[in-house]
C-alpha cells in the first residue's frame, strides 16, 4: 500500500470526526408579548442548560450612566461574574444605592467617574436608586449564563452564538415580584438559525 496514500485516507478519517464532533452555533430569536399583541421591552431574555451542566464564563463588563437624572439603561443584564461602572455625567452629584439581597452596596455622592467598577458575582434581581433624587431607578439582572439578550422596542431578542442543545428559555420582567419564579419554557435548539415565542404575564 502507497503510505501517502495510507496517511491521506487517515487524514480524510480524521477531518471527518472532527466535524462531527464539533458543536456548532446560531441564532435564537426570541418574540416576547403580552398577550392581545401587546409587545415587551426591556424585556431580559436567557437561557439556562436543561440539564444544570455549568454554561461558559463570558462575564463581559457594563456601564450604567447618571445622566438627566435618570439611569441609562434602564435595565441592564449581566452574566455573574461580571463588574459594572457608574459615570456620572450629570450636571449634579448622586450618590447610588442597593438593598437587593443579589447586592448590597452605596457609592457615596460623586460626580464624574465614581471609582473602580463593581463586581456582581450572585445570580438575581439588583434593583438600584440614588438616595438624593428618589425618582430615579434602574434594574440590573443577573444570571448564571452568558446566552442573553434583552427585548427591543418589537419585543424581540436575539440570542448569539448559541451552541445546540436542550436549554430552559426564561424571561424576566421587572414587574416580576422578587421572591417570584421567573417565567421558563423549555427548548431544544438545532444549532441553526431559529425563531420562538414567549408568551409573558407582566402582573
Amino acid at each position: 500500500m502507497n503510505p501517502l496514500s495510507s496517511a491521506a485516507t487517515r487524514l480524510v478519517i480524521l477531518s471527518v470526526v472532527f466535524a462531527s464532533t464539533t458543536t456548532t452555533a446560531a441564532s435564537l430569536t426570541v418574540q416576547v408579548d403580552a398577550g392581545n399583541s401587546v409587545v415587551v421591552t426591556d424585556a431580559v431574555v436567557y437561557l439556562e442548560s436543561a440539564s444544570g451542566q455549568a454554561l461558559p464564563k463570558m462575564a463581559r463588563p457594563a456601564q450604567i450612566e447618571q445622566k438627566g437624572r435618570v439611569f441609562i439603561p434602564a435595565v441592564t443584564v449581566i452574566q455573574s461574574g461580571a463588574s459594572i461602572s457608574f459615570p456620572n455625567n450629570d450636571t449634579v452629584r448622586h450618590q447610588v444605592y442597593s438593598f437587593s439581597p443579589a447586592k448590597v452596596f452605596e457609592l457615596k455622592l460623586y460626580s464624574g467617574a465614581g471609582g473602580e467598577p463593581l463586581l456582581f458575582d450572585k445570580p438575581g434581581t439588583v434593583v438600584i436608586g440614588c438616595n438624593i433624587h428618589d425618582k430615579m431607578s434602574a434594574y440590573i439582572q443577573v444570571v448564571d449564563t452568558p446566552y442573553f439578550a434583552k427585548t427591543d422596542n418589537s419585543g424581540k431578542a436575539v440570542i448569539d452564538n448559541l451552541p445546540a442543545g436542550k436549554y430552559n428559555l426564561k424571561v424576566w420582567y421587572r414587574t416580576i415580584s422578587p421572591g417570584i419564579p421567573v417565567p421558563e419554557q423549555a427548548i431544544s435548539f438545532a444549532g441553526i438559525d431559529a425563531t420562538t415565542s414567549f408568551l409573558l404575564n407582566k402582573k
